[in-house]
């Protein structure tokens, strides 16, 4: 593996591994604190055919930050992150300096306009811009085939999807399931702010969309039965500055007032503050 920060030492080395013979090269864009689940995408991203080289790339994005987000705070761990990546089987760790990614003066920035309204969106204003815009960006360097991102973040998944459809990239976007403890908490960088109680409160989040499962599986189709469920779990276990929990279109990410086999796909998605971390989660149903 070799580890590169500029641009141009980037495309040289995506260059020479096609140049050697490379056909597909796969990308996996990370905020770095690294765990489990990133490795798991790598596996994804080498697994059926869908790349022989990969890059993953270690880069907190200051443009998907609101003014009282967690930025300066965000948990940093380069060693650690070059070790996992190293040992996880990637060709090159890419970890771009802001600069480099953000020339002085820059005023070009990328906008996805509808699944980007509720949700995450409605409540952390400018950080689809943001997550679009530096996405675009590491698409442009490293031209991959093939990239893949965590289902974990539901929105940023879709808003990708649609974002890469609408400006003719031409690059497949994977999701990856996400990657669970044991107990059901999913894995995040931001687990780390947790401490033991919090922990145990967190394990709401993933409960309660059990609960929505659950519902549903016994027949519920009214969206507004299966989120009382789910907020009586949440409540239950100490959870008490719930951001959201909705049920809605999977594609659109609409909300959704009734499911059933006749309707469109749904995702319940959950997004609340534990401690001083705000977690989310999400499960189809």
């Amino acid at each position: 593996m070799i580890t590169v920060s500029r641009v141009a030492d980037l495309r040289a080395a995506v260059a020479r591994a096609r140049a050697a013979g490379t056909r597909r090269v796969g990308l996996v864009p990370t905020m770095g604190a690294l765990h489990e689940g990133h490795r798991s995408l790598l596996d994804v991203v080498r697994g059926a055919g869908r790349a022989d080289f990969a890059v993953v790339s270690v880069f907190v994005n200051p443009t998907q930050f609101g003014p009282n987000e967690d930025f300066s705070a965000y948990p940093r761990t380069p060693d650690a992150d070059a070790a996992l990546v190293a040992g996880a089987g990637a060709d090159v760790l890419w970890m771009p300096d802001a600069a480099d990614l953000y020339p002085p003066g820059a005023q070009t920035f990328v906008e996805v306009t509808e699944v980007t309204k509720g949700l995450c969106g409605a409540r952390r204003p400018g950080h689809f811009r943001g997550v679009a815009t530096v996405v675009a960006k590491l698409f442009a360097a490293a031209q991959p085939d093939v990239a893949v991102f965590g289902e974990k973040d539901f929105q940023q998944l879709q808003t990708l999807r649609r974002m890469t459809q609408d400006l003719l990239l031409p690059v497949e976007i994977v999701g990856a399931p996400t990657v669970r403890e044991p107990d059901g908490l999913a894995l995040s960088s931001r687990n780390r702010y947790l401490d033991a109680g919090d922990r145990v409160r967190a394990l709401g989040l993933s409960r309660a969309l059990l609960a929505l499962q659950a519902h549903r599986a016994a027949g519920e189709t009214r969206v507004a039965a299966l989120l009382e469920a789910g907020r009586a779990v949440l409540a239950e276990a100490g959870v008490d500055r719930v951001d959201y929990l909705e049920v809605v279109d999977a594609e659109t990410l609409v909300p959704l007032d009734a499911v059933g086999p006749a309707a469109a796909p749904a995702r319940a998605l959950v997004a609340a503050f534990v401690g001083r971390a705000r977690l989310i989660d999400n499960m189809p149903l």
